[in-house]
């Protein structure tokens, strides 16, 4: 059975990938919807060609309202302001919602956690296939070197993305404290200046960089006397992304209402480590 998408900033970087990503997909997955905000000097025009393809048929509107009766699952890489009305508007109509915005506050969390009571909500901090198998082999690491090394998150984006650290950098390190039974919010450090004395073994460190076009690079660093382990997942396209969040909103439709993520999409919380 088909799965029509809809997808919110359908115009933008991330917008563009996901279109071309659901028609590079199976022939069961279907662009439905392409909304942008209402200010918009795109609106109207055809999502396929926004996306390089060749007109789709699919045009692009100022309204999710308009289009969400047409939708199975919607996709929603935006901001967390319009992320979170629109998670709410797709509770309301039992509509599954695939989220990859980051930057939430705690407030705004509890609202998406109320709407996976009425929908499906698959909400990950990063789609990519490898990230995910990183975060297991992070976990592994964790347990295994213990309290023994230092633990470092590195990340590096493009100039224009707006929150720091990445969500994925933090879902790194909550991976790392989780199996050291550690609570981030406690021993996460970001950045360092100044004479800031000697390292203490529990913390968990973060550096960020944001230049030129960088994709997303994470390195999660295990130091210790003598030798390092180093964990990293380069992208080089948001490809990488794009086919993971329709991946993730073809697996959703079939889902009861609850909150997701993409280790349950790739099966990964399955996998136990030994």
């Amino acid at each position: 059975m088909t799965t029509k998408i809809g997808i919110t900033g359908a115009a933008g970087r991330m917008g563009r990938t996901l279109i071309e990503a659901i028609a590079a997909s199976s022939d069961d997955l279907q662009l439905a919807a392409a909304i942008e905000h209402p200010e918009s000097s795109l609106l109207g025009a055809d999502a396929g060609e926004l996306a390089g393809l060749g007109k789709n048929g699919v045009v692009v509107v100022a309204s999710l309202d308009s289009v969400i009766s047409n939708i199975d699952v919607l996709i929603d890489f935006t901001v967390p302001a319009a992320t979170i009305a629109n998670v709410q508007a797709c509770a309301e109509q039992g509509i599954g919602i695939v989220i990859g915005t980051t930057g939430f506050t705690a407030e705004q969390q509890a609202i998406i956690d109320t709407a996976a009571m009425k929908t499906a909500v698959c909400k990950a901090s990063n789609f990519s296939t490898g990230v995910n198998v990183c975060f297991k082999l992070l976990d592994m690491a964790a347990r295994v070197l213990g309290d023994d090394v230092d633990i470092e998150v590195y990340e590096a984006h493009h100039r224009h993305k707006v929150d720091a650290p990445s969500g994925t950098a933090l879902s790194m390190g909550q991976v790392v404290a989780d199996a050291l039974d550690r609570d981030l919010d406690k021993v996460a450090v970001y950045g360092r200046e100044g004479q800031t004395g000697a390292r203490e073994r529990e913390t968990i460190g973060f550096a960020t960089v944001r230049a030129g076009d960088i994709v997303g690079d994470h390195t999660v660093t295990f130091a210790a006397e003598g030798e390092r382990v180093e964990i990293t997942h380069k992208a080089s396209s948001r490809m990488s992304f794009g086919r993971g969040a329709v991946r993730a909103a073809g697996w959703l439709k079939a889902q009861n209402a609850g909150l997701y993520d993409m280790q349950d999409v790739l099966g990964l919380k399955l996998v136990k480590n030994r």
